[in-house]
């Protein structure tokens, strides 16, 4: 891959951007073990901030969406990382292959974690989870469909950057319990490079 060396990497972050990261990190992982736990409906937001041994205010300063937005508490970094992944790839790099690098270098790690399955049964028997999943996939479609409009000269909207954003964030789901998720996904975007075909042995 060639990398264009006008772009030059992001300055490390400081000590005091590393210690906030660390407190927001801490928060999110009490959080989450005390959902993991007693259920997502049966914590409270003080009771988060005693686990991680914060205030309340300070969850909330680290979290401003709300108590939901302490199970995703990595969606903050996925806009910008999707439209990055489209604007700095490498000059000979295609989207689409850009897309899938982004995908097996995020998700697939994302998926192998040991409790990958009871985080999504967390969020699936939770109605205020889902729904809150549901506005965050719409977001991440409109931004990675708007940096692909950008990317190619047209107006924002535009079918084709529409589709692509929206099956690109629906691969993890489709992958998502498959016995190699790894070579699913690898399938999914073949779809995208090849068109999709009739699958072998059946009607």
């Amino acid at each position: 891959m060639t990398e264009n060396p006008a772009r030059s990497a992001p300055p490390a972050p400081g000590r005091r951007e590393r210690k906030k990261a660390a407190t927001r990190q801490s928060i999110a992982d009490a959080a989450l073990r005390l959902f993991l736990a007693r259920g997502y409906e049966h914590v409270s937001v003080r009771e988060v901030a005693e686990e991680a041994d914060v205030s309340p205010t300070t969850v909330f300063k680290h979290f401003p969406g709300g108590k939901e937005a302490l199970v995703f508490d990595q969606e903050e970094h996925t806009d910008a990382s999707l439209a990055a992944a489209v604007r700095e790839r490498g000059e000979d790099e295609g989207v689409v292959d850009a897309l899938h690098r982004y995908v097996r270098g995020t998700w697939l790690p994302h998926a192998a974690h040991p409790q990958h399955a009871e985080f999504h049964e967390l969020i699936d028997s939770t109605p205020a989870l889902r729904a809150y999943s549901e506005r965050m996939w719409v977001r991440h479609t409109d931004t990675l469909s708007a940096a692909l409009a950008a990317e190619f000269g047209v107006p924002a909207g535009n079918l084709a950057c529409d589709a692509l954003a929206r099956f690109v964030l629906e691969v993890p789901a489709l992958a998502r319990g498959r016995a190699d998720q790894g070579a699913a996904v690898d399938a999914l975007f073949a779809m995208l490079r090849e068109g999709w075909r009739a699958p072998e042995g059946g009607r």
